[in-house]
């Protein structure tokens, strides 16, 4: 996500907190439009498996959302009242870790929220993490997919792992998958991927993309020909990359995964801890 993104949805968040007893807390019909839902009926989905999600966390649903009615105006002049709902910091937490990740502002609010301090290299920091471990997973779906697709055209288990060693060569011009991770200090147990930078693994899902539509399409069969097919992908996006001076083989090995995933567990779980309780204020 790029930095003026941050410092503007950054900005956005801070002018709808409210805070009352040195609490502070948000205003579902204020996130709503930060988060871009048009439909309060689809966001009020979303509230719900959050709720859900409290509720499984041991905590009291009522002491992160609180249903309230808001005073709007309309277009005579006159006032009525509207459903709306106090949420804690850890209810928008919540509701945007079961929202849709694909929005700008989600992937924000998922970092934003999780987080005990407002220090904009640290929300980018862990901006950063979560945008790469996504891409990690999704490259695995990616390649599940395909070794499935491949399977009904004639490709073993083994002949994945080969075509996918072969398009390897390709992306990181010439080495091996075996010589990328002796380079790079990877296991020979471990998945390179789990150790590439967020462009290259990006990359290489977007070449299992492009490989699988094409094995369909033209109804390609056997190992040789699949080969084929996936070198040239990869040679193809290698040369994007390149024009943009981007030679995956000379990137720098990226944080492992796995660790990853423990470190935005620990965050998450510090968050549950004692997560603040909204206060007892009419709204």
């Amino acid at each position: 996500m790029k930095k003026e993104i941050i410092i503007k949805l950054s900005r956005s968040f801070e002018e709808t907190v409210h805070v009352e007893q040195d609490v502070e807390y948000w205003m579902a019909r204020d996130l709503q439009e930060l988060f871009a839902y048009s439909s309060w009926d689809n966001f009020l989905h979303v509230i719900e498996k959050a709720k859900i999600a409290c509720s499984n966390s041991k905590l009291l649903i009522n002491s992160h959302f609180r249903d309230v009615m808001k005073m709007v105006s309309l277009g005579s002049g006159t006032k009525r009242a509207i459903p709306d709902i106090m949420l804690s910091r850890y209810a928008c937490y919540l509701i945007a870790q079961n929202g849709d990740s694909r929005k700008e502002p989600i992937a924000f609010a998922q970092s934003y929220f999780a987080l005990q301090t407002r220090k904009q290299e640290l929300l980018e920091e862990h901006i950063a993490m979560l945008e790469r471990l996504e891409a990690r997973h999704k490259l695995t779906q990616t390649e599940k997919e395909l070794s499935s697709v491949l399977y009904q055209h004639g490709v073993d288990d083994q002949g994945f792992a080969r075509i996918r060693s072969q398009g390897d060569r390709a992306l990181f011009g010439g080495s091996t998958t075996i010589e990328m991770k002796r380079k790079l200090g990877v296991p020979e147990s471990r998945a390179l991927a789990d150790f590439l930078p967020t462009i290259t693994i990006k990359a290489k899902d977007f070449v299992g993309e492009i490989t699988h539509f094409n094995v369909k399409k033209e109804n390609l069969q056997g190992e040789h020909r699949i080969t084929e097919e996936h070198i040239k992908n990869n040679q193809g996006v290698r040369r994007v990359l390149i024009e943009s001076n981007i030679y995956p083989e000379e990137l720098p090995v990226e944080k492992d995964v796995k660790k990853l995933e423990k470190q935005i567990k620990k965050e998450e779980e510090r968050l549950i801890e004692c997560p603040a309780v909204l206060p007892s204020i009419e709204y």
